[in-house]
């Protein structure tokens, strides 16, 4: 199970966690409009290297609503330390909240 776990770095506000098996660059577009439809078109998006990311027609719709990319440097989750901290505290718990007691 992958997270997408979104959340605007200027006020820290988190915006979605959501789960899926397998994440495209359709379903970052969907989950994205929405955002930007109910928050605004944030000036930046930045994000890890994954390909559902990366892919040619995410970055060209970016492009058209007018907002840049930046991406982290593989290897480098301090570039982007608030999410990842984020992310980890959430993998605790959410395997804390699994344990399986036998």
């Amino acid at each position: 199970m992958y997270w997408l776990n979104i959340i605007d770095e200027y006020s820290r506000k988190y915006l979605a966690s959501i789960p899926r098996r397998k994440w495209s660059y359709k379903n970052v577009i969907e989950i994205l409009s929405g955002l930007f439809v109910a928050n605004g078109s944030p000036a930046g998006f930045r994000s890890d290297n994954g390909s559902e990311f990366t892919a040619v027609q995410l970055m060209d719709w970016l492009k058209v609503v007018g907002v840049s990319t930046a991406f982290i440097e593989p290897g480098r989750p301090c570039e982007n330390g608030f999410c990842e901290s984020f992310n980890s505290k959430m993998r605790d718990e959410f395997f804390l909240g699994c344990s399986i007691r036998v």
